[in-house]
């Protein structure tokens, strides 16, 4: 998908209800769920997902192999170091589910996350 306001690879997902601004770049094998909303001039490396409801900044760079979870705002012009991660709940179980229990984690303006952080939900960084 590819238009003259932002771009994205050939084999990245991007599903219905999601807004990307202008001058976004999402590069391959990433996937964007529903109802996110993308600031302009972000760039996401290839293989990052970004889950539903999620909302991300503007100038905001993703490096490669990061997973942005439901319960995560990121702020405007954070970086966000190769193969980080973010949880959203604080004591995951496969046998229970804990949509509701999601924790709100917070990235603040110009802030930047270092390779293979993990971020615990409900931290403000």
């Amino acid at each position: 998908m590819t238009s003259e306001k932002f771009f994205v690879h050939e084999t990245a997902i991007v599903d219905d209800n999601v807004t990307i601004g202008n001058g976004t770049k999402i590069w391959c094998f990433s996937h964007i769920l529903k109802n996110t909303t993308i600031g302009k001039n972000c760039i996401f490396g290839q293989n990052c997902v970004v889950g539903a409801n999620v909302t991300i900044g503007n100038n905001v760079k993703a490096q490669n192999n990061i997973s942005i979870y439901e319960g995560v705002e990121v702020e405007d012009d954070v970086f966000l170091g190769p193969s980080m991660v973010f949880t959203n709940v604080i004591n995951p179980r496969s046998f229970i589910e804990r949509k509701t229990e999601f924790k709100k984690t917070l990235m603040k303006k110009g802030c930047s996350i270092g390779a293979n952080a993990t971020i615990v939900c409900g931290a403000t960084v």
